[in-house]
């Protein structure tokens, strides 16, 4: 007696293989869903010891603006420390060097950011190389933003909104 499939079972097995495949196409090792991804305006780098996260350059004229990050150090024994910021056609006003503690974070905007100023506005990015201590650089393409919205009072200038309510009182 030899085993014949029938036509019924190869229909089934076909409607199986054809419901199933959809499925399986979503398996593999670099799914999007598998990828790491911030929903932000901001510019993140987490290739080295410290995080550079929410990057931006807030601007309240074209030409000028302020650096601000949140700069998370993941080294747990020792402290890190951002020294240098620099970009190409850019001029980056002096600023004390911030040490970041070990396993901690440090965000720019508390402490007003760094000044940059250049060829730029707001919709542009800038080019920006940030350097820390140890040696470690972070080169990354950084938004820049107008200082209004989430970003407001960041730049260190009022923004139009903010003039626009001053002269009307």
């Amino acid at each position: 007696m030899s085993i014949r499939p029938t036509r019924r079972s190869l229909a089934f097995v076909l409607a199986t293989v054809a419901l199933a495949a959809p499925g399986l196409t979503g398996c593999g090792f670099d799914a999007a869903t598998e990828r790491p991804y911030t929903p932000a305006t901001g510019a993140n780098d987490v290739s080295g010891v410290v995080d550079v996260l929410g990057a931006v350059v807030v601007s309240s004229a074209s030409g000028s603006g302020t650096f601000v990050s949140t700069l998370a150090n993941n080294d747990q024994q020792e402290s890190q420390t951002f020294s240098t910021l620099t970009g190409a056609e850019l001029t980056v006003s002096e600023f004390d060097p911030i040490e970041i503690p070990r396993g901690g974070a440090v965000d720019l905007a508390d402490d007003g950011g760094v000044q940059i100023s250049g060829d730029f506005a707001a919709g542009n990015f800038v080019s920006l190389d940030i350097g820390f201590d140890s040696g470690e650089r972070v080169t990354m393409q950084v938004p820049v933003v107008p200082n209004s919205g989430t970003y407001e009072g960041l730049d260190g200038v009022p923004s139009d909104l903010e003039t626009a309510d001053e002269t009307t009182e």
